[in-house]
C-alpha cells in the first residue's frame, strides 16, 4: 500500500469488521475494496468504503460505530443505506434483507424487494495486510459492475469499473485449474 489514505481506510475496515463481529452482525465489503481484498493488494485509490449489511443489524451497528467516533454523513439518509464518516473518510452500508424465497434483496428505496444476484454474499473472505473481511462474491462483483448501468441508467459505467472487471476476470481465470 502506498497511500496514507489507503492505510487509514484499511484501519477503518478492520474497525468495522471488529465492531460487527462484537455485535454478531455480518458485513461484506463491496465495490473496489472488495476487489482489492479478493486480489490481496490495494490496486488503486478508493473514494470510500462500500459495504452490504443486513437491515435488521443496521440500528445496532450504527449505534456501535457512532460510539467509536463515526458520525452520520450530513443530509437526509438515503432509503436502504447508512452513510457514515470518520476522520474525513466515508463508509456506506447498503442494507439488504431476505424475501419470502430467502433471496437477498434490496432493503429500501425505490428498488426495495428487488433481488440481488444469486450467490452475492456466498463469497470467500479476502485479506490485505493481516485484515480479513467477508467480501461480495467476485463473480457477482463483475455482474454488478456490468449491469449497474442497465439497472440504473443514471449510473453510467466508469472507466474504473471496466478496469476492475478486467482485474477480477484475470484473477478468477488464474485461479481456475
Amino acid at each position: 500500500m502506498d497511500s496514507e489514505r489507503a492505510h487509514r481506510q484499511l484501519r477503518l475496515i478492520a474497525e468495522t469488521v471488529q465492531t460487527a463481529e462484537a455485535l454478531g452482525a455480518e458485513v461484506w465489503l463491496r465495490g473496489g475494496w472488495a476487489m482489492d481484498f479478493f486480489l490481496g493488494t490495494v490496486s488503486r485509490d478508493h473514494e470510500d468504503i462500500d459495504w452490504f449489511a443486513w437491515s435488521d443489524d443496521a440500528p445496532a451497528l450504527a449505534g456501535a460505530l457512532l460510539l467509536h467516533g463515526w458520525r452520520r454523513v450530513p443530509g437526509p439518509p438515503p432509503d436502504g443505506q447508512l452513510d457514515l464518516v470518520k476522520g474525513g473518510l466515508e463508509s456506506s452500508l447498503t442494507l439488504v434483507d431476505r424475501d419470502g424465497a430467502s433471496r437477498v434483496v434490496v432493503a429500501g428505496g425505490p428498488w426495495a424487494g428487488t433481488p440481488w444476484p444469486e450467490g452475492m454474499l456466498d463469497g470467500e473472505s479476502g485479506r490485505i495486510a493481516g485484515v480479513r473481511c467477508a467480501i461480495v462474491s467476485p463473480r457477482v462483483q463483475i455482474e454488478i459492475k456490468r449491469m449497474m448501468p442497465v439497472w440504473d441508467p443514471s449510473r453510467p459505467r466508469r472507466p474504473k469499473d471496466a478496469e476492475d472487471i478486467a482485474r477480477l476476470e484475470a484473477a478468477l481465470q488464474a485461479r481456475e485449474p
